[in-house]
Protein backbone atom coordinates (compact mmCIF):
# COMPACT_ATOMS: atom_id res chain seq x y z
CA UNK A 1 0.00 0.00 0.00
CA UNK A 2 0.96 3.43 -1.16
CA UNK A 3 0.93 6.50 1.57
CA UNK A 4 1.15 9.21 -0.87
CA UNK A 5 -0.98 11.74 1.18
CA UNK A 6 0.29 10.49 4.60
CA UNK A 7 3.88 11.00 3.67
CA UNK A 8 3.84 14.57 1.48
CA UNK A 9 2.16 15.97 4.40
CA UNK A 10 5.26 14.77 6.93
CA UNK A 11 7.82 17.58 8.15
CA UNK A 12 11.19 17.24 6.72
CA UNK A 13 13.67 15.86 8.81
CA UNK A 14 16.59 17.45 9.59
CA UNK A 15 19.33 15.50 11.20
CA UNK A 16 20.70 18.18 12.79
CA UNK A 17 17.19 20.20 14.17
CA UNK A 18 15.60 18.11 16.59
CA UNK A 19 12.66 20.97 16.59
CA UNK A 20 12.16 19.53 12.74
CA UNK A 21 10.71 15.83 14.44
CA UNK A 22 7.06 15.85 15.45
CA UNK A 23 6.33 14.74 18.98
CA UNK A 24 6.19 10.80 18.99
CA UNK A 25 3.14 10.64 20.71
CA UNK A 26 1.35 12.84 17.76
CA UNK A 27 3.15 11.12 15.10
CA UNK A 28 1.99 8.10 16.35
CA UNK A 29 -1.51 8.80 16.91
CA UNK A 30 -1.27 10.23 12.67
CA UNK A 31 -0.11 7.10 11.90
CA UNK A 32 -2.57 4.74 13.50
CA UNK A 33 -5.62 6.72 11.66
CA UNK A 34 -3.51 6.34 8.19
CA UNK A 35 -1.63 2.66 8.17
CA UNK A 36 -3.64 -0.31 7.01
CA UNK A 37 -4.38 -3.07 9.59
CA UNK A 38 -1.02 -4.79 8.20
CA UNK A 39 1.01 -1.89 8.34
CA UNK A 40 0.15 -0.93 11.75
CA UNK A 41 0.61 -4.27 13.17
CA UNK A 42 4.55 -3.90 11.65
CA UNK A 43 5.05 -0.46 13.63
CA UNK A 44 3.72 -2.68 16.96
CA UNK A 45 6.92 -4.76 16.33
CA UNK A 46 9.22 -1.51 16.97
CA UNK A 47 7.00 -0.34 19.08
CA UNK A 48 7.42 -3.49 21.37
CA UNK A 49 11.21 -1.84 22.73
CA UNK A 50 8.80 -0.01 25.05
CA UNK A 51 6.82 -3.22 25.89
CA UNK A 52 10.20 -4.77 26.88
CA UNK A 53 11.36 -1.80 28.49
CA UNK A 54 8.17 -1.89 30.77
CA UNK A 55 7.71 -5.36 31.65
CA UNK A 56 11.14 -5.12 33.30
CA UNK A 57 10.03 -1.99 35.22
CA UNK A 58 6.99 -3.85 35.81
CA UNK A 59 8.50 -6.73 36.64
CA UNK A 60 10.70 -4.87 39.41
CA UNK A 61 8.17 -3.02 40.11
CA UNK A 62 4.56 -3.66 39.74
CA UNK A 63 3.55 0.42 40.71
CA UNK A 64 6.61 1.75 38.43
CA UNK A 65 5.36 4.61 35.67
CA UNK A 66 5.48 2.88 32.21
CA UNK A 67 6.00 4.46 28.62
CA UNK A 68 3.00 4.78 27.14
CA UNK A 69 4.40 4.18 24.03
CA UNK A 70 4.25 0.28 24.25
CA UNK A 71 1.46 -1.25 23.34
CA UNK A 72 0.61 -2.78 26.96
CA UNK A 73 -1.07 -0.74 29.92
CA UNK A 74 0.23 -1.99 33.52
CA UNK A 75 -3.18 -3.82 33.62
CA UNK A 76 -2.54 -5.76 30.27
CA UNK A 77 0.86 -6.76 31.99
CA UNK A 78 -0.71 -7.63 35.14
CA UNK A 79 -3.53 -10.09 33.52
CA UNK A 80 -0.27 -11.59 31.16
CA UNK A 81 1.94 -11.86 33.90
CA UNK A 82 -0.85 -13.81 35.99
CA UNK A 83 -1.76 -15.81 33.04
CA UNK A 84 1.80 -17.07 32.80
CA UNK A 85 2.19 -17.89 36.39
CA UNK A 86 -0.98 -20.13 36.33
CA UNK A 87 0.03 -23.36 35.32
CA UNK A 88 -3.29 -24.29 34.65
CA UNK A 89 -3.68 -21.45 31.95
CA UNK A 90 -0.47 -20.37 30.84
CA UNK A 91 -0.74 -22.23 27.62
CA UNK A 92 -4.22 -19.92 27.18
CA UNK A 93 -3.92 -17.83 23.98
CA UNK A 94 -4.00 -14.30 24.69
CA UNK A 95 -3.43 -11.87 21.85
CA UNK A 96 -1.10 -9.47 23.78
CA UNK A 97 1.14 -12.22 24.51
CA UNK A 98 4.07 -12.36 22.58
CA UNK A 99 5.76 -15.82 21.86
CA UNK A 100 9.07 -14.19 23.03
CA UNK A 101 7.85 -12.49 26.24
CA UNK A 102 6.63 -15.85 27.03
CA UNK A 103 10.04 -17.75 26.36
CA UNK A 104 11.80 -14.67 28.34
CA UNK A 105 9.27 -15.17 31.45
CA UNK A 106 9.87 -19.17 30.89
CA UNK A 107 13.46 -18.46 31.19
CA UNK A 108 13.95 -16.66 34.08
CA UNK A 109 11.59 -18.58 35.99
CA UNK A 110 13.54 -21.82 35.27
CA UNK A 111 15.64 -21.84 38.33
CA UNK A 112 18.57 -23.92 36.46
CA UNK A 113 18.65 -22.10 33.58
CA UNK A 114 18.55 -18.72 34.96
CA UNK A 115 21.38 -19.83 37.17
CA UNK A 116 23.39 -19.22 34.34
CA UNK A 117 22.23 -15.86 32.48
CA UNK A 118 24.47 -12.98 33.59
CA UNK A 119 21.75 -10.15 32.03
CA UNK A 120 17.75 -11.00 32.22
CA UNK A 121 17.88 -7.78 30.08
CA UNK A 122 20.30 -8.93 27.61
CA UNK A 123 17.94 -12.30 27.28
CA UNK A 124 14.81 -10.41 26.13
CA UNK A 125 16.93 -7.91 24.26
CA UNK A 126 18.10 -11.20 22.19
CA UNK A 127 14.60 -12.64 22.05
CA UNK A 128 13.17 -9.42 20.60
CA UNK A 129 15.81 -8.69 18.07
CA UNK A 130 14.99 -12.68 17.07
CA UNK A 131 11.39 -12.23 16.64
CA UNK A 132 12.17 -8.93 15.03
CA UNK A 133 14.47 -10.89 12.48
CA UNK A 134 11.58 -13.30 11.74
CA UNK A 135 9.44 -10.59 10.30
CA UNK A 136 8.30 -11.31 6.98
CA UNK A 137 8.60 -7.82 6.48
CA UNK A 138 12.51 -7.84 4.69
CA UNK A 139 12.54 -4.25 6.20
CA UNK A 140 11.72 -4.51 9.33
CA UNK A 141 13.69 -7.87 9.33
CA UNK A 142 17.05 -6.59 8.00
CA UNK A 143 16.76 -3.18 10.22
CA UNK A 144 16.75 -5.93 13.58
CA UNK A 145 19.89 -7.48 11.94
CA UNK A 146 21.70 -4.43 10.72
CA UNK A 147 21.02 -3.27 14.56
CA UNK A 148 21.75 -6.40 16.49
CA UNK A 149 25.19 -6.36 14.05
CA UNK A 150 26.02 -3.01 15.52
CA UNK A 151 25.79 -3.39 18.87
CA UNK A 152 27.78 -6.87 19.05
CA UNK A 153 30.54 -5.44 16.78
CA UNK A 154 31.16 -2.28 19.09
CA UNK A 155 30.22 -4.25 22.25
CA UNK A 156 32.92 -6.72 21.35
CA UNK A 157 35.79 -4.23 20.56
CA UNK A 158 34.78 -2.20 23.62
CA UNK A 159 35.18 -5.54 25.53
CA UNK A 160 38.66 -6.65 23.88
CA UNK A 161 40.13 -3.33 24.40
CA UNK A 162 38.74 -3.29 27.96
CA UNK A 163 39.76 -6.74 29.32
CA UNK A 164 35.89 -7.61 29.29
CA UNK A 165 34.44 -10.88 28.89
CA UNK A 166 33.50 -10.68 24.94
CA UNK A 167 31.50 -13.45 24.74
CA UNK A 168 29.45 -12.62 27.34
CA UNK A 169 28.76 -9.44 25.85
CA UNK A 170 27.65 -10.16 22.26
CA UNK A 171 23.72 -11.39 21.69
CA UNK A 172 22.28 -13.63 19.63
CA UNK A 173 23.75 -16.55 17.42
CA UNK A 174 24.14 -15.53 13.71
CA UNK A 175 27.51 -15.41 11.94
CA UNK A 176 28.76 -12.11 12.98
CA UNK A 177 27.91 -12.92 17.16
CA UNK A 178 29.80 -16.21 16.31
CA UNK A 179 32.48 -14.71 14.43
CA UNK A 180 32.79 -11.89 17.44
CA UNK A 181 32.95 -15.03 20.13
CA UNK A 182 35.43 -17.21 18.52
CA UNK A 183 37.92 -15.02 16.47
CA UNK A 184 41.36 -13.89 17.82
CA UNK A 185 41.78 -11.51 14.96
CA UNK A 186 41.93 -7.71 15.35
CA UNK A 187 38.94 -6.98 13.09
CA UNK A 188 37.29 -10.35 14.11
CA UNK A 189 37.35 -11.63 10.59
CA UNK A 190 35.06 -9.27 9.44
CA UNK A 191 36.49 -6.89 7.49
CA UNK A 192 34.90 -7.37 4.00
CA UNK A 193 32.40 -9.96 5.53
CA UNK A 194 29.09 -7.58 5.40
CA UNK A 195 28.26 -3.98 4.40
CA UNK A 196 28.66 -1.42 6.86
CA UNK A 197 31.36 -3.36 9.39
CA UNK A 198 34.33 -1.13 8.90
CA UNK A 199 32.04 1.60 9.91
CA UNK A 200 31.17 -0.12 13.03
CA UNK A 201 34.57 -0.74 13.88
CA UNK A 202 35.68 2.31 13.48
CA UNK A 203 32.55 4.02 15.66
CA UNK A 204 33.57 1.56 18.18
CA UNK A 205 37.11 3.12 18.60
CA UNK A 206 35.61 6.74 19.56
CA UNK A 207 36.65 6.81 23.14
CA UNK A 208 33.80 9.29 24.01
CA UNK A 209 30.71 7.05 24.99
CA UNK A 210 28.37 9.81 24.47
CA UNK A 211 30.17 10.80 20.86
CA UNK A 212 30.01 6.81 20.16
CA UNK A 213 26.34 6.40 20.91
CA UNK A 214 26.00 9.69 18.57
CA UNK A 215 27.84 8.42 15.75
CA UNK A 216 26.00 5.32 16.33
CA UNK A 217 22.46 7.33 15.68
CA UNK A 218 24.09 8.51 12.88
CA UNK A 219 24.90 5.52 11.02
CA UNK A 220 21.60 4.25 11.63
CA UNK A 221 20.17 7.08 10.17
CA UNK A 222 22.29 6.81 7.17
CA UNK A 223 21.11 2.89 6.62
CA UNK A 224 17.63 3.93 7.17
CA UNK A 225 17.67 6.62 4.21
CA UNK A 226 19.90 3.83 1.57
CA UNK A 227 17.08 1.28 1.97
CA UNK A 228 13.94 3.32 1.35
CA UNK A 229 15.71 5.48 -1.23
CA UNK A 230 13.50 4.34 -3.79
CA UNK A 231 10.08 3.41 -1.26
CA UNK A 232 9.52 6.58 -0.87
CA UNK A 233 5.22 6.32 -0.81
CA UNK A 234 6.06 3.07 0.90
CA UNK A 235 5.23 1.47 4.74
CA UNK A 236 8.59 1.02 4.51
CA UNK A 237 9.27 4.74 4.66
CA UNK A 238 6.60 5.39 7.08
CA UNK A 239 8.57 3.32 9.90
CA UNK A 240 11.74 4.69 8.36
CA UNK A 241 10.17 8.38 9.16
CA UNK A 242 8.94 6.85 12.67
CA UNK A 243 12.60 5.46 13.49
CA UNK A 244 14.41 8.81 12.93
CA UNK A 245 11.60 10.83 14.77
CA UNK A 246 13.06 8.34 17.01
CA UNK A 247 16.62 8.57 16.71
CA UNK A 248 16.25 12.60 16.84
CA UNK A 249 14.46 12.14 20.32
CA UNK A 250 16.73 10.62 22.15
CA UNK A 251 19.29 14.21 22.09
CA UNK A 252 16.49 17.36 21.53
CA UNK A 253 15.84 17.50 24.97
CA UNK A 254 19.70 17.34 26.54
CA UNK A 255 20.62 20.26 28.49
CA UNK A 256 24.26 20.89 29.01
CA UNK A 257 24.05 18.92 32.58
CA UNK A 258 21.52 16.28 31.20
CA UNK A 259 24.06 15.85 28.71
CA UNK A 260 26.78 14.82 31.91
CA UNK A 261 23.99 12.51 32.91
CA UNK A 262 24.15 10.78 29.79
CA UNK A 263 27.40 11.00 29.48
CA UNK A 264 28.08 9.06 33.09
CA UNK A 265 25.27 6.81 32.76
CA UNK A 266 27.12 5.26 30.02
CA UNK A 267 30.52 5.12 31.39
CA UNK A 268 28.26 3.19 34.46
CA UNK A 269 27.10 0.81 32.04
CA UNK A 270 30.60 -0.20 30.59
CA UNK A 271 31.56 -0.77 34.22
CA UNK A 272 29.12 -2.99 35.01
CA UNK A 273 31.05 -6.34 33.62
CA UNK A 274 34.07 -5.27 35.95
CA UNK A 275 34.93 -7.44 38.40
CA UNK A 276 37.58 -7.10 41.15
CA UNK A 277 39.03 -10.62 42.38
Amino acid sequence: MEYYNLITGLPDLQADNAKSAPELHDLLEELRAVLSKHDSRLLDVLLMQYDNANLLAYLENSGAELNDLGLLTADDWHEILTILADEDNKEKKDARLQKYVKTYYETINDEEVSANIESKEDLLTRLYYEFGMECKNQFVAEWFEFCLNMNNVIAAVICRKHGFNVKSAVIGDNEIAEALRSSGARDFGLVGQFEYVDQFLSVAEESNPLDREKKMDALKWEWLEDHTFFDHFSVENVLSYWIRCELMHRWDCLSVEQGKEVFRGLLNEMKKDIHFE
